[in-house]
């Protein structure tokens, strides 16, 4: 038996579509909102193009989702933040952002917003930690922390041109 496959699909603006079809040929897929919903919808099996149900979950409700999926999925090292009530996101700084140039510490990240940029993702190179004077770029990733109304503004920040 062939290992499923799954295809990704990014939804700009929305966030990321998985698809799944099943070895019974069933078409599955999620949507990973950014604001932590998950959209989960199934397909006709007579017509995997037509949704047949679909339902929004919560970020806690997907999580209880993956606990029931997939228990062992929890270390004792690994920091599971959807039960803490916080979220780790990507954020990009785009070139025309008013942020490319600056110094991380003139964004007053955490201070407006509670959120910690943990790490920057800047070409192949992981730069962990970065201090106030730390000068972003544009196509920078930052890897931000927080509560979810936390890093939803320190995105809105960042994207600020």
């Amino acid at each position: 038996m062939s290992a499923p496959r799954l295809r990704t699909t990014p939804l700009p603006g929305i966030g990321v579509q998985y698809d799944l079809v099943t070895r019974e040929q069933r078409h599955l897929s999620v949507v990973a909102h950014r604001d932590g919903t998950r959209t989960v919808s199934v397909y006709r099996a007579d017509d995997p193009d037509s949704c047949a149900q679909s339902l929004r979950l919560s970020g806690a409700e997907a999580g209880s989702l993956i606990d029931a999926l997939k228990p062992s999925h929890h270390s004792a090292s690994l920091l599971y933040t959807t039960g803490l009530g916080l979220v780790a996101e990507r954020v990009e700084v785009a070139a025309t952002s008013r942020w490319n140039g600056r110094l991380l510490g003139d964004t007053r990240m955490r201070t407006e917003t509670g959120a910690s940029i943990v790490a920057v993702l800047r070409r192949a190179e992981a730069i962990p930690s970065p201090t106030p004077d730390f000068r972003l770029a544009g196509g920078d990733t930052l890897i931000v922390i927080g509560t979810r109304e936390g890093v939803d503004a320190a995105a809105a920040i960042l994207g600020r041109e």
